[in-house]
């Protein structure tokens, strides 16, 4: 735990920081203290089952057709997909813009190709290494 000193209006709070190397802690929290009033605050994330219900289904198909996979680099969201299964692709061209980190991310043809099967849709959730697309 790593102590630091933190004042929000007006008010100082000494904070215990927790560092997590290789993931996550199961319960994430963070424990301000008030000098002033000497009053413990334990602060930890919230997840609503709202936030959680309207939360995209969208699917990642799991079967793929021979072909060059293109996968996905990182973990992240599909924004948009641009391309169909049957297209044809320049090298360089954005096949799918993928959000992760707050940032948007172009997934772009490694060649000249002809898509032969799309394996998200826009609203999906990816992980390193899943398949986005199969090329030939």
């Amino acid at each position: 735990m790593k102590k630091y000193n933190v004042k929000v209006n007006g008010i100082s709070y000494q904070v215990e920081v927790e560092e997590v190397m290789g993931g996550f802690s199961s319960s994430p929290e963070v424990v301000a203290v008030s000098k002033a009033s000497q009053e413990k605050v334990v602060i930890a994330p919230k997840v609503s089952q709202e936030n959680v219900a309207s939360a995209p289904k969208a699917k990642v198909k799991k079967t793929v057709s021979s072909g060059e996979k293109i996968e996905c680099p990182m973990p992240g969201t599909v924004l948009k997909v641009n391309v169909n299964s049957g297209d044809n692709v320049k090298k360089g061209q954005v096949l799918f813009i993928l959000e992760a980190m707050k940032m948007e991310n172009e997934i772009m043809a490694p060649h000249d190709a002809k898509i032969i099967e799309v394996s998200v849709a826009d609203g999906a959730n990816v992980n390193t290494g899943d398949i986005l697309a199969v090329i030939q």
